[in-house]
């Protein structure tokens, strides 16, 4: 058995779940790439809109959780599933992420 893929994701998981329970609690909105902003004039309920993306997050952690135990039991397919998740996984959140925006962005 091997236990690279699933400590890999064992690592990454807690990560992604505190950054998922800091973006609960703050006060400004969260934006999704480094080097952009949200501005808290262009949101309607910043606590709702950051609860959804910390949802958003959590999701992806728990994910990787899954990923380290199908790799315990099928290091190949954890292998596979971590290297998809980590980088395209990425790009692929940016789609709920951009629901979520819509959901609470303010029309004016």
């Amino acid at each position: 058995m091997d236990f690279t893929a699933a400590a890999i994701c064992w690592s990454i998981a807690p990560i992604i779940g505190v950054t998922a329970l800091w973006i609960s609690r703050r006060r400004k909105p969260i934006h999704f790439f480094a080097g952009t902003t949200v501005e808290p004039q262009e949101i309607t309920d910043i606590p709702s809109y950051n609860r959804a993306n910390a949802r958003m997050w959590a999701l992806y952690a728990v994910w990787f959780i899954v990923i380290s135990v199908l790799s315990l039991l099928h290091s190949t397919v954890g292998i596979v599933l971590s290297i998809v998740s980590i980088i395209p996984g990425i790009f692929f959140l940016y789609i709920p992420y951009k629901r979520i925006y819509s959901k609470y962005k303010r029309t004016v």
